[in-house]
């Protein structure tokens, strides 16, 4: 191929100099699924800048490939969209089909390459920042979603407010961040970004909503210990209001061995009564391998409890033991010694553990008195209704209710006052997010922390610590749903994956094409 001239690629200078041949082999499109392979003979010059460090240049076709390039840019952009689309060994099988073999760490090397050339595109203006989990329950890291676009901006492998930020900081035009309840997020984007108003998401403020209503109902005497066979309320003692703290929960436990020991003899009585198995795990709710083994026992087998970790203190239990008659009743001297012999929980457990051996004037119940108001029973299964079960039923409004949930949630109202005011408070404010009544807000903070239920104070006094971001989040129209869409994408290409491949090339696949 020969040309009069070339230019220098570091000085610019055109020489007319030529010094030699060049040749160049590059991989192109198939034609008809065979392999096509375009060599060029291209003029090498000699530099005449003497000031230039290069001496001799070869001419360059930008248009066809880039330099020191071993394929053309079209054969180059089909090797990068399967790679993005694919992955790298599903690539190199599929690519090679089409007549283009190349190996499964060339198209991810492409696809990472082309990653770190691309650039920001116009300007970002509405942003959702969540996390993700690379390890669930051990490490997360953040994706920034455009709302507007619904792209990936951007991929982090850890959760840190400095991370996002800096991010912030290098897009200026950011006018609106969408997040979760996150306080990391929150303080990265009063960092970054203090021009942006912040949004919490309306999916998470209902999921907070409803894990008040869980705890609430779980510290709760009739959902913390149920007998295991449903029994009727005038037999049964009420205990609640009457004990709190380490005693209710003691009361609990004494309450639940009383109820499985009294399930354990209704399950003897009906096997000697000539039921069958399977007539049993009708009756009961039970399930077979615990029928059949309580039918081959003589007493109610006892639970194998797990040994307890360094987390724990009751690992130290004998030392803390003989301490304690030593006269050392200093928390934290405890804490400091059991510390030294390698505990690794907090000082809160351990005073829970030390706080039933100061009060040794705990009066002793037995296990007929400690059974407290069993779960709110669903009246058409006849079975208890778990705390989860209902917290969900709880945020819920009536017209979405099937209806045996609607019988369930008229039961509970009726039995547990606590239900009735939660369900209330809960429907007030899906109304006010549904209405964007924001005027309303504060008189549904102060009713919540006047109603007297610890949970719901805890999420009030939690709203009022970000409240212009849930304010926010009743005005404006953004959400996370976007983001949480692309984390869903995000989770299915980590497992095509396997888990295997590191932040970098999960960024790449990430990002839009």
């Amino acid at each position: 191929m020969a040309i009069g001239s070339g230019v220098c690629p570091d000085c610019g200078a055109r020489s007319t100099r030529r010094h030699g041949w060049h040749e160049r082999h590059l991989q192109d499109l198939p034609a008809q699924g065979a392999s096509v392979t375009v060599k060029l003979r291209l003029q090498r010059w000699l530099c005449r800048n003497e000031s230039c460090e290069r001496k001799t240049f070869a001419t360059q076709l930008p248009e066809v490939a880039a330099s020191r390039a071993r394929r053309t840019d079209r054969s180059a952009e089909v090797v990068y969209l399967f790679g993005h689309g694919v992955g790298g060994r599903p690539g190199e099988r599929l690519i090679k089909r089409m007549g283009m073999p190349t190996s499964d760490d060339t198209i991810l090397r492409c696809v990472k390459r082309r990653v770190k050339e691309r650039s920001s595109e116009g300007k970002t203006r509405v942003v959702g920042v969540d996390d993700w989990a690379w390890r669930k329950g051990s490490t997360y890291g953040t994706i920034i979603v455009d709302l507007e676009r619904r792209q990936v901006l951007d991929l982090f492998p850890e959760r840190a407010a400095g991370m996002t930020a800096d991010w912030l900081r290098q897009h200026p035009d950011v006018e609106i961040i969408s997040r979760d309840r996150c306080g990391l997020f929150a303080q990265g984007a009063q960092e970054g970004a203090p021009q942006a108003r912040q949004i919490a998401d309306r999916f998470h403020i209902v999921q907070n909503l409803r894990e008040a209503v869980q705890v609430q109902l779980g510290r709760a005497a009739g959902f913390s210990a149920r007998p295991l066979l449903p029994t009727d309320g005038d037999e049964v003692a009420s205990v609640r209001d009457k004990h709190g703290g380490a005693e209710h929960r003691r009361l609990s436990r004494m309450a639940n061995q009383h109820s499985r020991q009294a399930a354990f003899d209704h399950v003897r009585v009906l096997w000697n009564e000539g039921r069958n198995v399977r007539d049993i795990v009708q009756q009961t709710g039970f399930d077979r391998r615990t029928i059949t083994k309580w039918i081959r026992a003589d007493t109610v087998p006892e639970r194998s409890a797990a040994a307890p970790k360094t987390t724990s203190p009751r690992h130290f239990e004998d030392y803390l033991s003989r301490r304690w008659s030593e006269g050392c009743v200093r928390g934290r001297r405890l804490f400091q010694e059991i510390k030294a012999r390698g505990y690794t929980g907090s000082f809160s457990n351990l005073e829970r553990l030390l706080a039933k051996w100061r009060n040794p004037k705990c009066k002793k119940v037995t296990a007929a008195s400690a059974v407290p108001n069993p779960r709110p029973v669903d009246p058409v299964t006849g079975r208890s209704i778990s705390p989860i079960v209902a917290a969900a039923l709880c945020i819920k409004p009536r017209g979405l209710l099937t209806a045996n949930q609607a019988a369930k949630v008229d039961a509970m109202k009726k039995d547990w006052p606590e239900f009735a005011t939660m369900r209330r408070l809960a429907m007030r404010f899906r109304g006010m997010l549904k209405s964007k009544s924001v005027g309303k807000l504060g008189a549904w903070l102060k009713d919540a922390q006047k109603s007297g239920l610890y949970a719901m104070q805890r999420f009030a006094r939690t709203a009022q610590r970000d409240i212009d971001a849930v304010r926010n989040a009743i005005t404006e129209p953004w959400s996370n749903g976007q983001t949480e869409g692309q984390i869903n994408r995000l989770k299915a290409l980590k497992r095509t994956m396997y888990g295997r491949a590191g932040p970098e090339l999960l960024r790449a696949r990430l990002l839009p094409v």
